[in-house]
Parts: C-alpha cells; sequence; structure tokens
C-alpha cells in the first residue's frame, strides 16, 4: 500500500512551532537588544532590506548569512550569539556576552552593533536595552545594586518563575539611550529558563513601546474629534429645529461622515495593533509568575498604574470614534429621509398644480373649439351664401332666408368634422 501523500505545507506548518526557540543563557551574562521599525507603514515595508541589514552585520563579523526568505536567524558573531527575528512591524537583533562588564551597563556593550552599521538601519530605533544577567549574591546586594542602577519612583522589581530570578527594570531610557534590565538568576536556575526570562523581558518591552504608538495615535485624534463631535450636536439640533435648510445640512453631515470613515481607515490598523501587542504584553508578564520583592511593585503593578490607563485611552478612542461614525451614518439617514418626504410632498404638490393647468388648458381649449365652430360655420355659411344667392329670385325667396336654412346645417357639419378630427387625434 502506498504510503498518504503529505499536505505541501504539512512540514513547514509544523516547524514554524519550533522556529524561534528561546535563547539558552549562562550567568554572568550581557545581553544587548535592538528593535528596528520604518517610521512609516511598518507592515509593509522593504523585508528585503531588513535582511540586507542583517547580512551586512554578519559580513562585518564574518559570519554565515541568513537563507533566503528568512524571518529569524541565530550564530554566533565573533565572540558574541545573535539572534535575529522579523516580525509584522519591526524586526528585533538580540547579542549575549560571556561575563560583565566591570561598569554595569556599560554603553560600551552596545557597540556590538557598529555605528556605521547602525546608521544604515532601513528604520528607526523603537527600542534598545542593555540587560545585566549575574548569579544571586544576596537580597542586600540586590537592593543596593536597584537603588544605585534604577529610578527608585519607577523601579519595578519581582521574584520570577518560582524564584529562579529577581528582575529589575525602571522603563526609563538612561543617559546612553538605552532601557536598563537587571536579572539575577539562583544556582539552580537552567539555562533554557534564563534565555525564557530575558526573552520574555525584551518582549515586554518591545510590545510595550508598540502599543505606546496607539496612544499617540490617539492623542494626535483627539482634538479633531472633539471639533467633529461638537459639529455633529450642532448638525443635529440643526435637524430638530430646522435653522437651516435640509439640503444644506445633509451635506455637512456627509462631509463630516466621510471624514470619520477616512479617520476610521487610518487608524483601524493601529488600534487592531495596540490591542494585540497589550495582550502579549499582559501575557508575557502573566507567565513570569510574579512575587512581591521586598515590598516593591511588581512588572503587573507598574503596567496597571503606569501602562493601563494609556490603553485604556486608546480603547476609549476606538469606541468613540467608531460610535461618531455611526452617529453620523444615522444623522445622515434620517435627514435624507426627511429630505426624501419633504420631495415627495413637494412633487405632490406639483402633481396637483400640473392636474389643476392641464384641467384649464382642457377647458380652454374647448372654448376655442367652440369659437373654432362658430369662426368657421360662418365663413362657411358665407360661402355658401355666394354661391346660393343667385337661386333665390327663382325660388322665390330672400337671400336672408337661404342664409338661415344653411346656417344650422352648416353649424352641425362643422361641428361633426371637429370632433371626428379630435376623436383620431386621442
Amino acid at each position: 500500500m502506498p504510503p498518504i501523500e503529505d499536505h505541501p505545507l504539512r512540514f513547514r506548518l509544523t516547524n514554524e512551532l519550533h522556529a524561534r526557540p528561546f535563547p539558552s543563557v549562562n550567568a554572568p551574562c550581557t545581553a544587548c537588544f535592538l528593535a528596528i521599525k520604518h517610521p512609516e507603514n511598518g507592515a509593509g515595508r522593504d523585508r528585503g532590506a531588513d535582511r540586507a541589514h542583517l547580512t551586512a552585520l554578519l559580513e562585518h563579523y564574518g559570519a554565515p548569512h541568513p537563507e533566503p526568505g528568512a524571518t529569524h536567524y541565530s550564530g554566533s558573531i565573533g565572540r558574541h550569539t545573535l539572534k535575529w527575528e522579523s516580525h509584522t512591524e519591526f524586526v528585533t537583533f538580540m547579542t549575549f556576552t560571556k561575563g560583565l562588564s566591570s561598569r554595569p551597563f556599560d554603553p560600551a556593550d552596545f557597540e556590538v552593533f557598529p555605528e556605521d552599521w547602525l546608521v544604515q538601519a532601513p528604520g528607526a530605533r523603537i527600542t534598545s536595552a542593555l540587560i545585566r544577567i549575574a548569579p544571586w549574591c544576596s537580597d542586600e546586594a540586590i537592593r543596593e545594586e536597584i537603588a544605585d542602577w534604577f529610578v527608585p519612583e519607577s523601579v519595578a522589581v519581582a521574584r520570577v518563575l518560582d524564584d529562579a530570578a529577581v528582575i529589575a527594570a525602571d522603563f526609563r531610557i538612561d543617559p546612553a539611550g538605552h532601557q536598563r534590565f537587571a536579572i539575577t538568576v539562583a544556582p539552580s536556575t537552567g539555562q533554557r529558563r534564563i534565555g525564557r526570562i530575558v526573552q520574555r523581558l525584551c518582549e515586554i518591552e518591545t510590545y510595550k513601546t508598540m502599543s505606546m504608538l496607539g496612544f499617540f495615535r490617539a492623542k494626535e485624534m483627539a482634538p479633531r474629534m472633539g471639533e467633529i463631535d461638537q459639529e455633529l450636536s450642532q448638525l443635529t439640533g440643526d435637524m430638530t429645529t430646522g435653522a437651516k435648510p435640509p439640503e444644506e445640512t445633509l451635506e455637512r453631515l456627509l462631509s463630516v461622515s466621510s471624514e470619520l470613515e477616512g479617520m476610521l481607515a487610518r487608524a483601524s490598523f493601529r488600534f487592531g495593533a495596540t490591542g494585540a501587542y497589550e495582550s502579549i504584553v499582559r501575557r508575557r508578564i502573566e507567565v513570569l509568575r510574579e512575587d512581591r520583592f521586598e515590598g516593591r511593585q511588581t512588572f503587573a503593578e507598574f503596567m496597571l498604574r503606569r501602562y493601563e490607563p494609556a490603553m485604556r485611552t486608546v480603547r476609549s478612542s476606538q469606541s468613540r470614534l467608531g460610535a461618531m461614525a455611526d452617529r453620523a451614518m444615522r444623522a445622515g439617514e434620517l435627514l435624507r429621509t426627511r429630505v426624501d418626504v419633504e420631495r415627495s410632498a413637494q412633487n405632490q404638490k406639483l402633481l396637483e398644480s400640473m392636474d389643476r393647468r392641464a384641467d384649464l388648458q382642457l377647458r380652454l381649449q374647448k372654448t376655442v373649439e367652440g369659437l373654432s365652430v362658430v369662426a368657421i360655420s360662418y365663413y362657411a355659411v358665407s360661402l355658401g351664401g355666394y354661391l346660393l344667392y343667385p337661386l333665390a329670385p327663382g325660388l322665390g325667396v330672400s337671400e336672408g332666408m337661404i342664409t338661415a336654412a344653411i346656417t344650422l346645417p352648416v353649424l352641425g357639419l362643422v361641428w361633426w368634422l371637429i370632433r371626428s378630427i379630435r376623436s383620431r387625434m386621442d
């Protein structure tokens, strides 16, 4: 029996689930993270340019090139390990270097990415981070390091994955232009688990930043949305009071509705992406299974206080924009119905007026027909008289008698002829 035929995509579908494994990381270690996004239409960017940029970095270190059409890459570049991934709107670079610099979060660590290579990036930096991965020492040492490295007002600290590590960050950009993450790992924590912690921290930072793009889009739209809301209220009031002609109000409503639909179209992708990124941020924090460290705020609490209000603003703006578009559409439909009803009434009056005019025309026509019978009969009688007058002496009658005798028959004949002609025309 021949083997069953496989679907053409079977192996690709399965392998895709294993295409991006978590990195294996030993402590102590320094990780550098960089996310690059095209300023406009990141989803429609030239992905070939992203791969060309990756290839330039690999050539700088003499490393093997990625496969054609690759969306991820892992390999060694000099004494560093590189992990590259292409996402819907951005690409990420992450390097791992064994050991720690004598200076915590030394900007020199980021020189793994050459300056001339950074200048040639096909996009702009959306975020970057220095991650310090150190072995466990003591709670007191961690406390002192947090005080030295982070802004106390915004620092978030937590024990994660059942005391596998303590993570800390303040989500601020340091003087060198990077975010800072500190990871202190327990002796029993394995390489894969450390790699998962690093990967999730980078994803939290990246997707947090990407979702904030939706917040600033909402802020940009807010003033115009307020103006449109007031205009809609005024137009609705004009509909109620009849202060302006319905046609003028309808034209303004259609203009407002078109603008709202355009705003929805331009913002729909960003707002949708923001919702997806927010969900990823939540999930990545949940899987860390945070426990409080010495009464400090956790990452979840930081997001609840600093990040969640921005996301609520985005959701509110999205809902408000949709509601305004629906409101303008309903108002336009109501006004169109009103205009149609008024036009129907005008048409009815016009028809009635036309009926009256037709009736008057018919009466006038009948009057004209009567006058025509009289006029034609007069000329016919005159002509008939001229023909019969020579016979008057022989008949012994007067010319007046002949005229009187032929008048009625001529009238009847003319009337009959005109009625016949009219009936044929009808």
